[in-house]
């Protein structure tokens, strides 16, 4: 059990199924048509796994947030926080605003919906606030991102110690952050908070 970041396929984000984004879906294309937009319908077919292949991401939110809310109070707007880790549905697209739905997606009552141009610029400038080293995983297929964190970040730290490695939670975040808007964008996939 756990919170997850997982990036989402056409079957399960259009599936009406308990499991499925389906609801969502429909919200979205209906606000989507309100604000004179088209609908979001090129959501990607789901992708077997393939471990190292970047097709999918998958990481979970399991480390205390404290140290990444402070740095994010240091370095961003609390609009800007709220863009950037408030979401609920992370989109491929770029949105003039936030979308809210009035719909139950799991954690809340409502739906927020967020472009990952929007997160992106936000995640790499705490990525340069902290120095984050480059050796971090790019792909985040099965926990990668929190396996690398879990083994491999102390040796980092170790050998090249930096304002990133002062607080390996917080990075874990930036990181994490940092990828989910790189693979929505890259795969043209929505990550849902799940």
């Amino acid at each position: 059990m756990g919170v997850y970041l997982v990036s989402v396929g056409a079957e399960e984000w259009f599936g009406e199924e308990e499991d499925g984004w389906g609801e969502v879906a429909s919200a979205l294309s209906a606000e989507l048509r309100r604000r004179g937009l088209p609908p979001y319908e090129g959501v990607p077919p789901e992708t077997d796994f393939v471990a190292g292949s970047g097709q999918a991401f998958e990481e979970k939110l399991t480390p205390p947030m404290t140290g990444f809310d402070a740095l994010c109070q240091t370095h961003l707007s609390q609009e800007e926080s709220e863009t950037l880790c408030g979401w609920s549905v992370l989109l491929p697209f770029s949105l003039d605003e936030e979308i809210w739905l009035p719909v139950d997606s799991g954690y809340c009552e409502s739906t927020l919906v967020v472009g990952a141009p929007q997160v992106l610029p936000l995640a790499e400038k705490l990525a340069a606030a902290i120095e984050l080293p480059p050796e971090i995983p790019e792909t985040c297929d099965n926990l990668d991102l929190s396996m690398w964190f879990r083994h491999r970040a102390k040796d980092l730290a170790t050998m090249r110690p930096g304002l990133w490695s002062e607080d390996l939670d917080a990075a874990f975040y930036v990181a994490l952050f940092l990828r989910a808007a790189q693979h929505s964008i890259r795969r043209g996939c929505p990550i849902v908070l799940t």
